[in-house]
């Protein structure tokens, strides 16, 4: 099986123990692209999160971004660094950024603000962008409509959890819809009816690792290797074969950030370390 792993967090302290170990799972299980992304906490400190992975291995890719709980914390001096990373060889996308309403760790309005800011700088930037929605929608949407449909850039909607009125105003800006661990849960039927709706070269899995592990692996740590359990719920909604999803969505991935187009060298020159 081929498959892509659009969105995960290589960084986090849960994969301290094994990451490399957990790096070759996923490639024994068909991982033939991955995303890391660069948003997480303490943004000061970890702007640059995922572009070590990106460095190391020619299968990784990067993001650079401010999640929303820790919008309270963003600094000019923040965006500038942002700007700066985003001309990283490995960078694909700004974010996560978006709006997260269920937490409310960092207060609406200042969401929405550092939200903007990142759309200005990733449009500036001619990149695309990765967007985070949580109980959050219509604001999510609308300032995406205002601030983004024009650029034509598009991105990704990660982890999504809504509906198809929400999947087609998304898909209008050129976005592709991605769908994670939750897709797999008893309870999450809406989203299974959207993933079966959605036109197949929009759609994307991930596992959002080390959160949201399938259905089957409550409680413990996901990992990318599980991103075939989200193929294969995929398939069964839309009764296709897993291999078929996996190869289908990996073919999307590569299409929408031109993969094939890109030089797969380490940005000093020499070939990124295959493991």
């Amino acid at each position: 099986m081929r498959i892509v792993d659009s969105h995960a967090h290589l960084e986090m302290e849960q994969f301290d123990a094994d990451r490399g170990e957990m790096l070759e799972r996923a490639r024994a299980a068909g991982v033939e692209a991955l995303l890391a992304i660069g948003s997480g906490s303490s943004p000061a400190e970890r702007l640059d999160a995922a572009i070590p992975f990106a460095e190391r291995y020619d299968w990784i890719y990067a993001t650079v971004g401010i999640h929303p709980h820790d919008a309270s914390s963003a600094t000019e001096e923040h965006f500038a660094r942002l700007a700066e990373l985003a001309r990283h060889p490995k960078v694909l996308a700004w974010g996560e950024m978006g709006l997260d309403y269920y937490y409310d760790h960092s207060p609406r309005e200042v969401q929405q603000r550092v939200f903007v800011r990142q759309l200005e700088l990733a449009r500036a930037a001619g990149q695309p962008v990765v967007i985070h929605c949580r109980d959050a929608w219509d604001d999510c949407l609308r300032i995406l409509e205002q601030e983004w449909g024009s650029s034509g850039l598009g991105g990704i909607l990660h982890c999504f959890t809504a509906g198809m009125p929400e999947a087609r105003r998304g898909l209008e800006m050129g976005f592709l819809v991605s769908f994670a661990g939750n897709v797999t849960y008893p309870k999450m039927q809406h989203l299974r009816d959207a993933a079966r709706e959605i036109p197949l070269a929009s759609l994307l899995t991930e596992t959002d690792a080390p959160f949201l592990p399938p259905q089957g692996r409550r409680g413990k740590r996901n990992e990318p290797a599980f991103v075939v359990e989200v193929a294969q719920a995929l398939g069964n909604v839309r009764d296709l074969a897993p291999e078929t999803v996996a190869a289908t969505t990996a073919a999307n991935f590569k299409r929408f950030f031109k993969l094939d187009e890109r030089e797969p060298a380490h940005p000093s020159g020499r070939r990124a370390q295959q493991k």
